[in-house]
């Protein structure tokens, strides 16, 4: 970050605006997902007010931008992150039968979680409730899975998606056959 403020309040104005338009929001928008009237936004972007530390964390939580990223001066350099299929984080040891390669970084544990599931013939994870208002998100991309969630029973074949309560107990079993699918796991 930079220890310049006059610098600081130079680039904040750009900074915000860019961040409102990489992701295609109005300022209405914006004044909505962030409390801040549209006026104020507006001034802000063209660098006729200057935000309290308030505003400018309401502003970056509805913009979805790290907020001393925003105030860092330099940019940081366009990235993609290669994690390697050997390099994978594997647990073997939950369920039956049933091997989870981590694909979501670590930082989104809890929150958004992505899982490739593959199932053995006769294999199944069986999970605990995760936190209140947990849901999970299923897509089989090989094999057909019985399903269970808390009472409600169901079939996926592959090709389809299931979405449903993960907050109670439940079930992805192999039916048939071996089982590859995508399992995403919202507020874990």
């Amino acid at each position: 970050m930079t220890d310049n403020p006059d610098a600081i309040l130079t680039q904040l104005p750009a900074r915000l605006k860019a961040a409102r338009t990489a992701q295609g929001l109005s300022l209405d928008a914006v004044a909505k997902l962030s409390g801040v009237s549209r006026s104020m936004v507006s001034q802000i972007e063209r660098g006729e007010s200057s935000p309290t530390i308030a505003t400018l964390w309401n502003l970056t939580r509805a913009l979805q931008v790290d907020f001393a990223g925003l105030l860092d001066s330099a940019p940081s350099p366009a990235q993609i992150e290669v994690l390697r299929a050997a390099e994978v984080p594997t647990i073997n040891n939950l369920g039956s039968g049933c091997r989870i390669r981590i694909l979501s970084p670590p930082e989104e544990a809890g929150k958004h979680e992505v899982y490739e599931l593959l199932i053995d013939v006769g294999g199944m994870l069986d999970s605990q409730p995760h936190t209140r208002g947990a849901r999970e998100h299923l897509t089989v991309l090989e094999g057909t899975v019985e399903l269970r969630s808390g009472e409600a029973v169901g079939t996926v074949h592959a090709g389809d998606t299931a979405r449903y309560p993960a907050d109670v107990p439940h079930r992805i079993a192999a039916a048939d056959g071996p089982v590859r699918a995508f399992l995403v796991v919202q507020d874990a």
